[in-house]
């Protein structure tokens, strides 16, 4: 089935694309969200009178994500700090959502979460690097840098152990 996007879809193309997709995809995905519209005869003359608009309002987003992803290289990187173990281990892991509102108080940059991925799941003490995607065309990358705020210790189940060979 072919479609034009009204919104731009990532792996499968920007607003105003005329693109070729699976007939479930459209029906049941593409159409529903108002992502997409099938391109008809009168759809497809729309498009052709739209597309000037559109353009314009993809470079407005493209100038406007370029602005937010310098401010924030400037952050340089976020410090965050977590109670952790004897080993490092945090307990718990800091989630995108955490980073995000970190990053909207340091930067006054507001990221949807979802447009955030690590390249490793932060449950440790060090730093990881974070990417974010603010457009198709616009990502940039962030350094994380996790420390503990204070060292627990990690488990109890080591002296009993020892206590029953002592009695023995």
């Amino acid at each position: 089935m072919q479609v034009i996007l009204k919104k731009d879809i990532q792996n499968l193309g920007e607003a105003g694309d005329i693109v070729n997709v699976k007939d479930g995809y459209a029906r049941n995905y593409l159409l529903p969200q108002s992502a997409a519209e099938i391109a008809t005869k009168g759809a497809l003359e729309n498009r052709e009178k739209n597309l000037a608009r559109i353009k314009a309002k993809q470079e407005k987003l493209h100038a406007e994500a370029l602005e937010t992803a310098k401010k924030i290289e400037a952050v340089g990187s976020l410090e965050l700090s977590a109670k952790a173990g004897e080993s490092g281990k945090l307990f718990g892991t800091i989630t995108t959502k955490k980073l995000t509102e970190e990053l909207l108080a340091k930067a006054g940059v507001e990221v949807d979460r979802k447009n955030v991925s690590l390249n490793a799941p932060i449950n440790k003490i060090g730093e990881y690097t974070m990417l974010i995607k603010l457009t198709s065309k616009v990502k940039c990358e962030l350094k994380v840098v996790v420390t503990a705020s204070e060292v627990l210790k990690e488990s109890v189940d080591e002296e009993p152990a020892q206590e029953t060979t002592d009695e023995a």
